[in-house]
């Protein structure tokens, strides 16, 4: 089964994202726990972890179809000593608020080297923030976002994916999102049904399906490996629909949040619905 959804506002106390989600028809959602600009947040109270708990199993979303992200703020690989740690403590603190939700996921983008130290020693710095965080949380897998590669951003190859999780020590708690609008700028097209299907077939040699915990459904203003982090609406950006009645119809995409993040909430219903009915509409031929 499909659970197909979008990343929806926590405004007012995060009970109201699975709220939001519902009105939406959605069977997923992606939420921030916290505000995702702001390094610190106050605790989560007694009575705004059972008002989100009872919000979920009012609207039936069960962990696996929640995909919580962390905050922009938080840089894995960050060079400077001082920065690091004050990441890796913000990133313990956002995999313990998941935790204490009864949340099971935390999406977060891997970091960035700030052209200061080689990518390697970034990618291993990342790979051993997450050992750390995981050493001191339970519960929450650290979901890996695939990036587009701006600036200095590491995760924009499907290697630099592979090469953090093998430096994970828990490999059950470690997997990855992808973010098609990413990929897509990152270099890995997506613009017809086979060239998707070469891609996501890079994908399981390089890093393997049985890691993929997510899914960033977004269309790319920005340009075929371009390394330009610019979404669009589903068909109204520079990949088209091909791709997502691609992933609608495979299997291995079941059991997943496949979470919009395009760039107008104002058709996330029918984008949802649209979705949804991909996984049955009878494929046309060539």
């Amino acid at each position: 089964m499909k659970y197909i959804g979008a990343h929806v506002s926590a405004s007012g106390g995060v009970a109201n994202a699975a709220i939001r989600a519902a009105e939406l028809d959605a069977t997923a959602f992606a939420l921030f726990t916290k505000n995702q600009r702001q390094w610190r947040a106050a605790p989560l109270t007694t009575e705004t972890i059972d008002a989100f708990k009872a919000a979920c199993e009012t609207h039936n979303y069960s962990p696996a179809q929640i995909l919580p992200h962390d905050s922009y703020l938080i840089n894995l690989g960050h060079p400077v000593e001082e920065a690091l740690e004050k990441s890796r403590e913000a990133f313990i603190d956002e995999l313990s608020r998941c935790q204490q939700l009864g949340l099971t996921l935390l999406n977060f983008h891997p970091g960035s080297h700030l052209q200061q130290i080689p990518e390697e020693k970034c990618l291993a710095r990342i790979a051993e923030s997450i050992n750390i965080a995981l050493a001191q949380t339970e519960g929450v897998t650290a979901v890996i976002e695939n990036t587009a590669g701006q600036g200095s951003n590491l995760g924009f190859r499907f290697e630099h994916l592979a090469a953090i999780i093998d430096g994970v020590e828990d490999k059950t708690r470690v997997g990855v999102c992808i973010d098609t609008c990413h990929a897509f700028a990152a270099g890995y097209d997506l613009r017809s049904e086979e060239a998707t299907a070469a891609t996501f077939a890079e994908f399981d040699r390089v890093v393997g399906f049985k890691y993929l915990r997510g899914m960033h459904l977004n269309d790319a203003k920005s340009g075929f490996a371009s390394r330009v982090d610019r979404h669009h609406s589903l068909g109204e950006g520079n990949i088209g629909h091909d791709a997502f009645r691609w992933i609608m119809r495979d299997a291995r995409f079941d059991g997943i949040p496949l979470i919009l993040e395009t760039v107008n909430p104002d058709i996330w219903v029918e984008e949802i619905a649209w979705l949804k009915a991909q996984q049955y509409a009878e494929t046309t031929a060539g």
